[in-house]
């Protein structure tokens, strides 16, 4: 079961706009917040939205009631992060305005909340294939067990991990909400197949162990990817390389971008 809840990932300080407000008070607050669009209430209760592009040629003047979205698309608390993403990306929406029963607004959830939920997501189809992989370059056969794994003493396999998507595996571990790892056991060694932010982060906070889906075999053969981060010169966690977002490579791509532009 997806223990994903749109309530873990939402943000709660959510900023509102009165249904009786007026045109100019919501370009003020676009100012000063840079946010493009907000909740509409009355009385405590969602009554619309209202985007940036509602107010093309409104006069400043004019009744927030009589500019905003009335077809309103919300979600509730405990709804499924995943069914969140399927409402927000098949609707091209970009926020959800989160609901209690009375339909009193209790936070927001936007699609960048989605991908932060999605990244490093680990599927049973993932942790199956690797396996399928592993039958066929070596000739082993490997068993599969769910259990807690020492995060020291963990070989890495990747090199380098990103501070922005460091703190929302953090994030996760506080809320219980982090993706089992993937870890190959063989005699003498745990090889850390995937999840390499969450076992940075784990190691920040202290924690001596995560949850892991843990393949075994007990032939003492080396693994391609043992001899890539031996290449690498990674022993241990502490060699992977902690970049931040603006070395992040697709970003100094669109910046390379911009700049030809």
């Amino acid at each position: 079961m997806d223990k994903k809840r749109v309530k873990d990932y939402m943000t709660y300080d959510v900023v509102t706009v009165d249904a009786q407000g007026i045109v100019r008070e919501v370009f003020e607050k676009i100012r000063k917040t840079n946010h493009d669009g907000f909740p509409v209430v009355d009385n405590g209760e969602v009554v619309g939205y209202i985007a940036a592009r509602d107010l093309l040629f409104a006069h400043p003047s004019t009744q927030v009631r009589e500019v905003m979205s009335s077809h309103l698309i919300v979600a509730d608390p405990d709804m499924s992060i995943n069914d969140a993403a399927r409402v927000i990306f098949r609707s091209g929406i970009q926020k959800l305005p989160v609901v209690d029963e009375k339909n009193h607004l209790v936070g927001i959830v936007s699609n960048s909340d989605v991908i932060r939920s999605q990244i490093e997501h680990v599927s049973p189809e993932k942790v199956f294939n690797f396996i399928t992989t592993l039958k066929k370059l070596y000739g082993i056969e490997p068993t599969l067990r769910r259990g807690s794994v020492p995060i020291e003493g963990l070989l890495p396999t990747q090199s380098k991990i990103y501070e922005d998507e460091l703190e929302g595996r953090m994030y996760e571990i506080r809320k219980g909400l982090a993706e089992p790892l993937i870890v190959v056991s063989r005699p003498g060694k745990n090889i850390l197949v995937d999840g390499h932010h969450r076992a940075i982060a784990a190691k920040r906070l202290g924690l001596s162990a995560l949850d892991a889906y843990i393949i075994e075999f007990t032939e003492d053969i080396e693994l391609g990817m043992e001899r890539t981060a031996r290449s690498m010169h990674l022993e241990t966690l502490d060699d992977i390389q902690v970049l931040d977002y603006a070395r992040h490579p697709l970003v100094a791509l669109t910046h390379r971008l911009v700049k030809r532009v």
